[in-house]
């Protein structure tokens, strides 16, 4: 075998042709993870391929020190912070399958923390099921029966599916999980023979036959019609004749702490006479941030491969993702500009909230991504901070930020390489988590100068 050969590793490059940069294990699983819809393809991957590069990252970073529970903080931090839903019940998985004493140390707890409705114990199984039925692990039957108990009789007749192929009733039977008080026996025994109460909720009254106009206004009178199911019903509010003026209010008295914001992109297509409360709901959010002081300079990927469908039933896109961070943003900066890129890179007008996503996404012709340029003409802007929203697959390789000033790449996507690192903190996601990380990063670095 020859020896005399380098060590140099081979360069690694964007879907776009510009080199990528190496990261490490936990960098590489969060890029993948943190604004992942499991098994939705993306423009330049498809989703089985994503899932299975997840697993095997997963594995990779079980072979590091605190592996374990590094797995664990970014499956509850992508349930928890970025509000997904499957992606972080398949780091799950991997975290059981690996079997060995660290992972058995923290299973238990991760199932407990990272579960945050009924449902997702079936899916937990189904996703652990998946290349073939095995026996439950001692520390999953634990997990799956302390998360049991998280649940009342409302979340878990509402997550009760029928149609499910792993229903409640059979995760309870085979996970023995233990009632902590008679209350809670009776319920699991309602559960367990099927005669849990149906639950109030419009999907239960439409289906069985009740007028939608009735349903709608008693809902929100009552106050049980949740934010996200009150986003997707605006048009059928609407159609059925209820007032807008009771919407309006549901609107802004509506709690938003697991609505991504994209969602009332969405919402505000199907009813754009409700802009001023869907972005009052919108920045509800930032009401406890502080301004981001100096001169701040957003940079907003509009290339072609942001027009891409985050999911094959959803009208949402990668730019409104990008766009809804954006917005967030605006409001947080002291002073701001915004930059939309391309084939080109253009300073839109100063606008905020929904107006500023017709500004951005009408700014010019959805191509190529030439990231190189629009820094270019963010440092020719002089900023104290530059904030760059993308899917970091560039067409060009880019240069760090301007010296002496603050510099963020925030990806929303989960292809397998990214310009974002080096000079530049990334931060990957697409929820208002991500602003939060922007205000705590600079409150730490300037009490660490102090």
């Amino acid at each position: 075998m020859r020896t005399n050969v380098t060590n140099k590793r081979a360069l690694i490059f964007t879907a776009e042709g510009a080199i990528a940069t190496f990261v490490d294990p936990i960098h590489q699983l969060r890029r993948s993870v943190m604004a992942c819809l499991l098994y939705e393809d993306q423009f330049y991957e498809d989703g089985q391929s994503i899932a299975d590069r997840i697993e095997s990252e997963s594995k990779a970073l079980l072979k590091q020190k605190d592996g374990a529970e590094k797995l664990v903080e970014i499956a509850v931090e992508a349930r928890s912070k970025m509000k997904l839903r499957h992606v972080p019940l398949l780091l799950l998985v991997s975290l059981i399958r690996a079997e060995t004493k660290a992972t058995r140390a923290v299973v238990a707890d991760a199932i407990f923390r990272t579960v945050q409705r009924p449902d997702e114990m079936g899916e937990l199984l189904s996703l652990y099921w998946k290349d073939g039925k095995c026996p439950l692990t001692a520390q999953l039957k634990k997990g799956l029966a302390a998360a049991f108990q998280k649940f009342d009789a409302y979340s878990l007749a509402k997550y009760n599916s029928d149609s499910a192929a792993i229903k409640l009733r059979d995760v309870l039977f085979m996970v023995h999980a233990k009632p902590a008080d008679e209350s809670e026996a009776v319920l699991w025994k309602k559960l367990a023979n099927k005669a849990l109460e149906s639950p109030d909720t419009w999907e239960v009254a439409l289906s069985a036959g009740k007028d939608k106009k009735e349903t709608f206004i008693r809902l929100i009178m009552e106050q049980k019609l949740g934010a996200l199911a009150l986003l997707r019903n605006l048009r059928n509010m609407k159609q059925a004749g209820v007032d807008e003026k009771l919407i309006r209010e549901a609107l802004l008295n509506m709690k938003t702490e697991r609505v991504l914001p994209f969602r009332f992109i969405t919402a505000a297509r199907y009813a754009p006479t409700l802009e001023p409360e869907l972005e009052q709901g919108m920045f509800k959010c930032l009401e406890s941030h502080e301004k981001l002081t100096g001169k701040t300079v957003l940079v907003v990927d509009v290339s072609g491969s942001m027009d891409a469908q985050i999911s094959g039933k959803s009208e949402l896109t990668r730019m409104d993702a990008a766009c809804a961070l954006a917005m967030l943003l605006r409001e947080v900066c002291e002073d701001v500009r915004v930059i939309a890129f391309s084939d080109s890179a253009k300073i839109v007008p100063q606008r905020r909230g929904f107006a500023l996503r017709d500004a951005i996404v009408r700014s010019m012709p959805h191509g190529s991504t030439r990231t190189e340029t629009a820094l270019q003409a963010a440092a020719q802007e002089g900023y104290d901070r530059c904030i760059v929203i993308t899917d970091e697959q560039s067409h060009q390789t880019i240069s760090g930020p301007v010296k002496d000033t603050k510099g963020y790449f925030i990806n929303v996507a989960s292809f397998q390489n990214g310009v974002g690192y080096g000079a530049w903190n990334h931060v990957d996601g697409w929820s208002e988590a991500v602003v939060d990380y922007i205000g705590a990063y600079e409150t730490l670095s300037a009490e660490e100068s102090a």
